[in-house]
């Protein structure tokens, strides 16, 4: 890795992607590279930011491109290509289409970016983080899935709106699959201090984790075409912060296990610590019984999802 962060590519400049470039090149942060294989539409958009740079006052560049090597030198690549749900679709039903976009995607940041952190959102996620880390080769800690990031916002504004109290009062995890069998981890889940099944009762806790396990597909009914995407895009640049305050801070992410919570083979959602380096540990949660169980659960439907491809 180079010195300090400075380069980032976005792969992929539909909703996601460009909300993406579109945060990370205001915020500051780097250059930024938006890819699209779509001819054109990701040099539009790129021009349209640059149009905006004056007035949000950043002297960062984005560029547009639909070429490959235009990401050397990358830093981090984020890999948001790939096919939208749609209503009654679920993740898993995109498996065989979006494989091959990410394996396609991976070899080339494997030629061109070779030492690049890599980030995934391409759907379904915890399928699409394993397939790109097998696909590039690179050591695990540069392979991660952006998904309890996402998930655990999600949560935590569910909470804050049934208690109505200030969303930086309550933390969360929120772990294993990007999907329907994620875990809300409620034994480690407290407002302003204090454990969130003191303040909320069972059957009200449950009703919130239904519906941030649906939030997702909820989305996607509404919007009739396309998936979230101001949301997913504001996890990325959670992650990303992460990695460029160099600081070991913990963010939920999807990332291939080697023995951490009993598991090897699999990429699942977990507290992650990072760096400027990527993943540097996975932080080990005291889960409640039932939460093993789930989190179980939750493994076994990845896996069986991992078989497929």
């Amino acid at each position: 890795m180079k010195p300090s962060l400075y380069k980032i590519s976005v792969i992929g400049a539909g909703a996601v992607g460009a909300t993406l470039a579109q945060r990370l090149f205001e915020s500051g942060f780097a250059d930024v590279v938006l890819l699209d294989v779509v001819k054109n539409i990701a040099r539009g958009k790129a021009l349209d930011l640059m149009d905006a740079a004056p007035i949000m006052g950043t002297e960062k560049s984005i560029v547009g491109t639909d070429d490959y090597k235009d990401i050397r030198d990358s830093d981090i690549v984020v890999i948001t290509a790939g096919l939208p749900r749609k209503p009654g679709m679920t993740r898993e039903d995109l498996i065989s289409k979006n494989a091959a976009i990410v394996k396609d995607v991976s070899s080339k940041i494997k030629i061109h970016a070779p030492e690049a952190i890599v980030i995934v959102v391409t759907n379904p996620l915890d399928i699409m983080t394993y397939l790109a880390y097998k696909a590039t080769g690179f050591n695990r800690n540069r392979v991660v899935g952006m998904a309890g990031a996402l998930d655990g916002s999600r949560f935590i504004a569910l909470i804050a709106d049934e208690l109505k109290v200030r969303r930086d009062l309550i933390k969360t995890y929120v772990m294993g699959s990007h999907g329907d069998t994620m875990v809300p981890i409620i034994s480690q889940t407290f407002v302003n201090g204090r454990l969130l099944s003191s303040v909320i009762p069972k059957d009200k806790i449950e009703s919130i984790v239904k519906r941030t396990c649906d939030r997702g597909a909820e989305i996607v009914s509404l919007l009739g075409t396309g998936s979230a995407y101001y949301s997913p895009s504001a996890a990325v640049l959670k992650m990303v912060k992460a990695m460029m305050d160099d600081a070991g801070d913990v963010v939920t992410a999807s990332f291939y296990l080697n023995g951490e919570y009993g598991l090897k083979d699999i990429c699942m959602g977990v507290p992650c610590r990072f760096d400027r380096r990527g993943v540097i540990d996975v932080m080990k949660l005291e889960l409640s019984n039932e939460e093993k169980e789930l989190f179980s659960r939750s493994a076994v439907a990845v896996k069986s999802s991992i078989d497929l491809i």
